[in-house]
């Protein structure tokens, strides 16, 4: 069976990351090896820059230049062969989520995250992106019972999730062939039995 390249995005506090688990196990059962991995991050290069851009303050053409910088590490190194050796990998945000968090929250210039997009990965997207979309105001309220501390993203205003919000929505509907859409108000056990039947219609047919 062809390798898959699957990504799980949304909002912070959308429980996406809950979700993931679940999804390699369904992908495991079917006797598949899967790589699970996240963004930033993915690789000790990653990890690296992952700390810089969730605690460092920066300039936002920085911050764009430094997520495509670590995607570009998380491809060549992990992504790439992982695929190539027939395993499927499953991620914790890809550049969707660059869109909707650099262009959408902070308002980066879109021809700006085109031009990094077709230079670090041209045609080359994910086979299937789930994006879990919630109200940002129930995404804080879970975001506050975790008692974890924020990081800078976290830490921003209603206002910027609720672009974030419309830009993943927007960022959706140029991509339906790609890209599903899960209501994330729901109960876990709902949202886990659709992404279950998601994965399987989309990538076992």
């Amino acid at each position: 069976m062809k390798s898959r390249f699957i990504t799980f995005e949304g909002i912070d506090g959308a429980g996406k990351s809950s979700q993931i688990a679940a999804a390699v196990a369904l992908i495991e059962s079917r006797g598949i090896q899967v790589v699970q991995t996240r963004e930033p991050g993915g690789t000790p290069l990653g990890e690296k820059l992952r700390e810089i851009l969730l605690h460092e303050p920066m300039h936002l053409e920085t911050e764009a230049m430094l997520m495509f910088a670590a995607r570009r590490e998380h491809l060549a190194a992990l992504i790439e062969p992982a695929l190539a050796a027939g395993k499927w990998v499953v991620s914790d945000r890809f550049t969707d989520a660059t869109y909707a968090y650099q262009v959408g929250g902070r308002g980066l210039d879109e021809a700006r995250f085109v031009a990094l997009e077709r230079w670090v990965h041209p045609d080359f997207q994910p086979d299937l992106t789930l994006i879990f979309d919630l109200d940002p105001a129930v995404a804080a309220r879970r975001l506050a019972g975790t008692g974890q501390a924020p990081d800078r993203f976290e830490r921003e205003k209603a206002d910027f999730f609720q672009r974030v919000r419309a830009a993943y929505l927007r960022r959706a509907a140029a991509a339906p062939q790609r890209v599903r859409l899960i209501d994330a108000s729901r109960k876990p056990d709902e949202i886990r039995a659709e992404v279950e039947a998601i994965i399987l219609g989309a990538c076992f047919q």
